[in-house]
């Protein structure tokens, strides 16, 4: 039988120019990393002690894409399923089934099988030797990854910003694929099951995730975890943009967690101000109208200042941002900072620079929606929107006048299908036909929570300060059922 020689799948091309117009050498003289020996002590391993080996190869999440011999990839494949199927894996009956398939050839021949059972004579480096080819198969991603973005770049790609959040994309899935998932048994996982348990009854153990400030809301929602989307929605006037910065500072400041809020209508100057006089409980309107603060007040502007200038709140007030730009700027804030919640103010004030997008604003709100979500799993970390609702609650009559509903979400369903959580902020004054009534109402407030897929809905009863730009928690007696 004639034995092919298995040649890498390396060819020789123009490669990119230098400053000078000369072509890098290393394009045409150097292969892409590989390191072959590696890979043949690998597949001798599985083959002398497929039990141990095979198994151990395929927990790494090793693969016939990460080998850089085409035949060294097939008689990895082959093993595997050979493997699997429950068949014995040695020398000869491997040699039959891979010539009854027509795949020996393919491999190298019998005596290319013979070289790799003999390569290795001892499996001991088998861990180190599965990093090296998996490092090399990463460099080699790399390097295809950069060759297919500078090829398109010299095509002069016609949405530039579109294409600079693909180049990105790429980079983050090759580190994404290169981490291995350690599987935990059940073992551990009943331990951790018990612990929390323990922990409940003792009364040690709160919610799973990050607290929002509110009592009621943590409750519901069991605080705020990733990757959820929590779309928070009203109509205009109703303190959306003030109750997103009271979560915000609950997380950033309160609990001294990282957090970047993109601002698509306020300036950074105007959200710090309204953060520190609201976290110091002083009505900054006053100082328009002459009022000279006191001692107290100083103290407290003086020390919700320096809060605010501790904490890993990062704030981006670009105006009309694309969603690719966002989901840019948040990979790499995440990337540096760890920033641990993301905030968007407003969903609508966003665009998005697709074809698609350009004819139709229902497709536009859609792109938007499906990428913050796709941005929440992407981070794990949980992302807030607001959004605007239509005037369907001004519609309404009798007791339902105001009331806001899930159908009310601005020019796409897609918002409610890809958010986890919808909170529907409410406040009955700001419908109330009469001086009276609003004197009654006047900082009731409610967020009704329409949607939450790990949890119940119902209403979180608030008190809105407008003077303060703060929402706080309400109590409330349930009316008996």
């Amino acid at each position: 039988m004639a034995i092919k020689e298995d040649k890498p799948p390396f060819e020789e091309k123009d490669g990119p120019k230098l400053q000078d117009g000369k072509k890098d050498q290393r394009d045409e003289l150097t292969p892409p990393p590989h390191a072959i020996g590696p890979e043949k002590s690998i597949l001798s391993s599985m083959i002398q002690d497929p039990e141990e080996y095979i198994g151990r190869a395929v927990e790494g999440q090793l693969t016939a894409a990460h080998f850089y011999m085409p035949s060294h990839g097939k008689l990895f494949q082959v093993l595997v399923e050979h493997f699997e199927s429950g068949k014995t894996v040695e020398l000869v009956a491997l040699s039959q089934y891979l010539m009854d398939r027509d795949l020996l050839d393919g491999i190298g021949g019998p005596s290319a099988i013979t070289e790799i059972y003999t390569f290795a004579p001892t499996a001991a480096h088998f861990d180190s030797h599965l990093s090296i080819v998996k490092e090399k198969f990463i460099l080699r991603n790399i390097i295809k990854s950069c060759t297919e973005s500078i090829t398109t770049a010299y095509d002069d790609p016609e949405d530039v910003q579109e294409f600079l959040d693909s180049v990105e994309q790429k980079v983050l899935e090759i580190r994404e694929a290169s981490e291995t998932t350690e599987e935990m048994d059940v073992k551990t996982a009943v331990s951790e099951v018990m612990v929390y348990l323990q922990e409940f009854l003792a009364g040690d153990r709160g919610i799973s995730g990050m607290t929002t400030g509110y009592t009621e809301l943590d409750k519901m929602i069991n605080g705020l975890k990733a990757p959820d989307m929590f779309v928070i929605a009203a109509r205009p006037s109703m303190g959306k943009t003030s109750f997103m910065m009271n979560l915000i500072e609950h997380i950033a400041i309160t609990s001294d967690k990282p957090a970047m809020v993109f601002s698509c209508e306020m300036s950074t100057v105007q959200i710090v101000q309204r953060l520190v006089f609201s976290r110091a409980r002083f009505e900054f309107q006053k100082l328009t109208k002459g009022y000279q603060p006191n001692k107290a007040d100083l103290k407290r502007i003086k020390d919700s200042s320096e809060e605010v200038a501790k904490s890993k709140l990062f704030i981006d007030d670009t105006a009309g941002i694309s969603i690719n730009d966002l989901r840019a700027k948040a990979r790499r804030k995440h990337r540096d900072e760890g920033i641990s919640v993301i905030a968007i103010d407003y969903l609508q004030l966003m665009r998005s620079t697709s074809k698609q997008a350009s004819n139709s604003r229902e497709r536009e709100i859609a792109e938007i929606s499906g990428g913050l979500k796709a941005l929440a799993k992407e981070l794990n970390v949980p992302v807030i929107v607001l959004a605007q609702l239509n005037r369907g609650p001004e519609g309404r009559t009798g007791s339902s006048l105001g009331v806001p509903r899930m159908s009310d979400l601005r020019e796409s369903g897609s918002i409610e299908q890809d958010a986890d959580m919808v909170g529907l902020l409410y406040r009955k004054v700001y419908y109330a036909d009469n001086q009276e009534d609003r004197d009654e109402d006047d900082g009731e407030a409610e967020l009704v929570l329409a949607k939450n897929r790990n949890g119940p809905t119902g209403n979180i009863p608030l008190t809105f300060l407008p003077a303060l730009m703060r929402f706080e928690t309400r109590s409330f007696t349930p009316e008996p059922s």
